[in-house]
């Protein structure tokens, strides 16, 4: 039990320390790239910690679910978060169906995020929460389509059991068409359900072309730091998902302490190289027209469709 705990507590100071560093680096990466110096990558535990400082503004027309949504957001991706092997395939909250489990509990926090920027009563929070909602109606079926399809090769709905698997197959995946389909169905999925370009761009300040930004324009002090914290953390279990249930190379499947560590040290290198390729991808496109924003998830949709096509061709 004592062990299973310690596990648990690891696994959320590993999400809670490096998600503002994945938000730090993709903005520096943006900035050398555009010939900018920018700010340094550990920036957003700054600004993290002067948000925490600040005293929140509420406006009189909200409801309780303006201030109840921030914490409901960040414990909601926190513990999607845990669901997910980080630095080790066998991890304590692994059940069956726990992919199911992720994507409710992400989509909860998306529920209420946008129930709070309808609730803020101003015209830019309803427009935010509209197309957000557009947004997740589409991104959802396509993550669901596109993480089935790695259950379905490796017969499990568990993730610890579909990471442990082809990390035990030294990261060789048995079926490579679906899954390569299944990556970039998702890689997509993630860039639309994160806010980032060619979605969203969360560097914007035109408010008619925001998404994410608008749903929280009415929140300030550390109401805004949990938002922006568990956006982070959100960004970062997407490309815990792509690194490690595609490409669980160096992943502890042992519960050693080196094992571990190099298990941490391997995931850190894994996704700081998806946080270099996110910032390269937001430097080189443009952010989408929104009515050209549904067909690029529809061809997410339609290649996790392919995933799942391809898997029952190949296997009949």
């Amino acid at each position: 039990m004592l062990h299973a705990l310690l596990l648990v507590g690891v696994q959320t100071i590993v999400l809670l320390v490096v998600a503002p560093f994945v938000v730090g680096l993709i903005r520096k990466v943006k900035a050398r790239l555009q010939c900018r110096r920018g700010a340094g990558v550990f920036q957003p535990y700054a600004d993290l910690a002067k948000l925490f400082r600040k005293q929140p503004v509420v406006s009189t027309t909200t409801s309780w679910i303006f201030t109840a949504t921030p914490y409901i957001l960040f414990a909601s991706t926190l513990a999607a978060g845990l669901l997910v092997p980080v630095f080790a395939s066998k991890m304590p909250l692994n059940f069956a169906g726990n992919i199911i489990a992720l994507v409710y509990l992400l989509a909860l926090g998306t529920f209420f995020l946008i129930l709070a920027g309808l609730d803020a009563g101003s015209a830019f929070g309803g427009m935010g929460s509209s197309r957000e909602a557009i947004v997740a109606s589409l991104t959802e079926p396509a993550m669901i389509l596109s993480i089935f399809a790695i259950a379905l090769t490796a017969g499990s709905t568990n993730l610890s059991t579909i990471v442990h698997k082809t990390a035990l197959l030294e990261g060789i995946v048995t079926d490579p068409a679906p899954h390569l389909m299944a990556l970039a169905a998702l890689f997509i999925v993630a860039l639309a359900e994160t806010g980032r370009v060619p979605v969203d761009n969360p560097a914007t300040h035109l408010e008619l072309t925001m998404i994410h930004e608008a749903m929280v324009l009415e929140y300030s002090g550390r109401y805004l730091a949990l938002v922006e914290w568990a956006a982070g953390i959100k960004l970062l279990v997407f490309l815990t998902l792509i690194a490690n249930v595609f490409a669980p190379w160096g992943i502890a499947t042992t519960h050693t302490p080196a094992a571990i560590g190099i298990g941490i040290l391997v995931y850190l290198v894994k996704v700081s190289g998806l946080a270099v390729l996110i910032g390269t991808i937001e430097s080189m496109f443009a952010k989408l027209r929104l009515f050209r924003v549904t067909d690029l998830l529809g061809v997410a949709f339609i290649l996790a469709l392919l995933a799942l096509v391809f898997f029952y061709i190949l296997r009949g």
